[in-house]
């Protein structure tokens, strides 16, 4: 098997691995509580919730969702149960995003040459 062959057939692997993190993603509220973890550490359902409107059991549900798409987990410190996000499902999919930009910068490069020549 040639090596673009061998290439070809491990970045539709990558793709498929990410799908669940762009689908999770895919919600404006989920990002939200992405972005609110990734500034504040590892945060409770209530201080999620704090001067939104946003409903405990609907940000319980986004975090499962996240949780599932490997992007947060949760840590239990006495009764409380703290979300903290996982940054490795994230850089995976970004390097999946990044093969599918060299993808398309080498197609335009050789539409480019074409277009010249």
């Amino acid at each position: 098997m040639s090596p673009r062959t061998e290439r070809s057939r491990r970045k539709p692997a990558a793709l498929s691995a990410s799908a669940p993190v762009f689908a999770a993603l895919g919600d404006a509220t989920r990002l939200r509580l992405v972005v609110a973890l990734c500034a504040g550490g590892a945060l409770s359902i209530a201080q999620l919730t704090a001067g939104t409107t946003i409903t405990r059991q609907a940000v319980t549900k986004h975090l499962q969702v996240l949780a599932d798409a490997g992007l947060m987990h949760d840590l239990r410190q006495g009764r409380e149960r703290l979300w903290e996000f996982t940054p490795t499902r994230l850089d995976e999919a970004r390097q999946a995003l990044d093969a599918i930009s060299a993808q398309w910068g080498a197609a335009l490069g050789r539409l480019q040459r074409f277009v010249e020549s």
